[in-house]
């Protein structure tokens, strides 16, 4: 099993930058997401290809080589504790070609984002990683969100303070059991289409999964395409985040989909793209409860 490496936790004065691994960057959003992270202490620098747009395609936040390059560059410079990705969207993908996963995770430090950030996260996390599916700089209504922007300032700063990853808003139970294991997971369509390409990393733990705008037939695709993939082989358990703005059926297809798997499941947790965004450390070895709908970390304190 591959060791895991906990990033050292954050400290009022320390530095961090901002990237943009995906999609384009509101300016005014993210400068009011910059407030709430300097309000904890923190010196924040944007790195260049954050605000830069793309020349052709405008959902992309700048070419993929540059945004590639000021990701290695602000990891690798021992200026910064962490990196907060600015939003998600879409791009990760583009740009992983460009990547030296192997040298970022040779420098640990904190990285922070979900959605389509997904697609690092999932081989950071392969190679011993531990990283933070949370609310990113641009997310305003996340950000502004009290219990969301606590718990994401708790787990980088007072790490032992955070006792139950489901709570203060707990999760239903849909099957009992205890699990434990890595979490690992994230956005649903993300960690299907990274099967069969080279940074394909199928979990062996707890997954969590979470998704946006997708109709019950949509999911059912994207449950069987990781189904049929072995995917789900190695799984000890299942936590199920928001899956919003989705269509009728939507969480019974899921059920249906996942339950024959056998294993601890619990659904509703306050993960995704909803307001309230709980960040979680993925890579982090956690004990899912999902009778008592509890998920408890295992690693951080001391970190």
């Amino acid at each position: 099993m591959t060791d895991v490496v906990v990033p050292q936790r954050l400290r009022d004065g320390d530095r961090v930058a901002v990237v943009a691994p995906s999609g384009r960057v509101d300016a005014a959003r993210l400068a009011i997401g910059l407030e709430h992270l300097r309000s904890w202490g923190l010196q924040v620098d944007v790195m260049p290809s954050v605000l830069a747009g793309h020349e052709r395609f405008k959902y992309l936040a700048a070419d993929d080589k540059a945004r590639a390059e000021d990701l290695r560059s602000a990891w690798l410079d021992p200026q910064y504790a962490a990196l907060f990705c600015a939003r998600g969207g879409y791009g990760v993908q583009r740009m992983l070609e460009y990547v030296d996963l192997d040298e970022l995770v040779a420098v640990p430090k904190w990285f922070v984002g979900f959605s389509d950030i997904t697609a690092l996260h999932e081989p950071l996390n392969a190679r011993g990683l531990v990283t933070v599916h949370g609310p990113m700089a641009a997310a305003v209504e996340q950000l502004n969100n009290a219990d969301g922007r606590e718990r994401l300032r708790a787990l980088l700063f007072e790490p032992e303070t955070v006792t139950d990853l489901l709570a203060p808003h707990g999760a239903r139970t849909v099957v009992g059991g205890v699990a434990e294991g890595p979490l690992r997971g994230g956005n649903l369509a993300l960690l299907a289409a990274s099967v069969g390409t080279p940074t394909y990393a199928p979990p062996a733990g707890v997954v969590v999964l979470e998704e946006i705008n997708e109709e019950a037939y949509q999911a059912d695709r994207l449950l069987t395409q990781l189904l049929r993939a072995g995917w789900f082989e190695q799984v000890t358990g299942v936590v199920l985040g928001d899956f919003s703005e989705g269509g009728e059926g939507l969480d019974d297809t899921i059920r249906e989909r996942l339950e024959p798997l056998g294993v601890p499941l619990v659904e509703g947790a306050a993960i995704g793209h909803e307001a309230l965004n709980l960040a979680v450390p993925l890579g982090l070895p956690v004990r899912l409860d999902a009778s008592a709908a509890t998920l408890t970390p295992d690693g951080l304190v001391g970190s």
